[in-house]
């Protein structure tokens, strides 16, 4: 059987947000997309729904999004659901949360994270280009 998982989500980050590393050194964070709704009720008024997203971000993708992105800051991303699970105290948890694969900042055309080149791919996270998204000439990536 076939099987498909791609993710597109567009919001805006609920916190600033962190980057950590695995033991292996590999950076990522953890955010959180606000995503609005707006829908119809059965009277005919509009309702504002706000889904709140998880997403882990990994390599250069979280080094662009925790250096460009503050809490509000409005973010495309693509990426694949996972599911993680986990047992606490014989109880079972699962909880699905997005991995974002590319990273689009969005805003007006003065925020200094849209004048940088906004988008991270983690096809190759360590490739020159990759590396120096986002940086002028005489800026370094670290």
């Amino acid at each position: 059987m076939a099987s498909f998982n791609r993710v597109m989500i567009m919001g805006n980050l609920t916190r600033d947000p962190e980057q950590k590393y695995t033991s292996g050194g590999t950076p990522f964070c953890n955010i959180d997309l606000a995503v609005n709704d707006k829908r119809k009720d059965q009277q005919g008024n509009w309702i504002d729904e706000t889904t709140f997203v998880n997403v882990t971000l990994w390599g250069r993708t979280a080094e662009v999004a925790c250096e460009f992105c503050r809490k509000g800051s409005p973010l495309f991303i693509e990426g694949k659901l996972k599911l993680d699970k986990w047992e606490k105290d014989g109880q079972k948890f699962s909880k699905l949360k997005v991995v974002g694969e590319r990273l689009q900042l969005l805003g007006n055309k003065g925020d200094s994270a849209t004048q940088a080149q906004a988008s991270a791919d983690n096809s190759d996270p360590y490739s020159e280009e990759s590396l120096s998204a986002g940086f002028e000439d005489n800026d370094t990536p670290f």
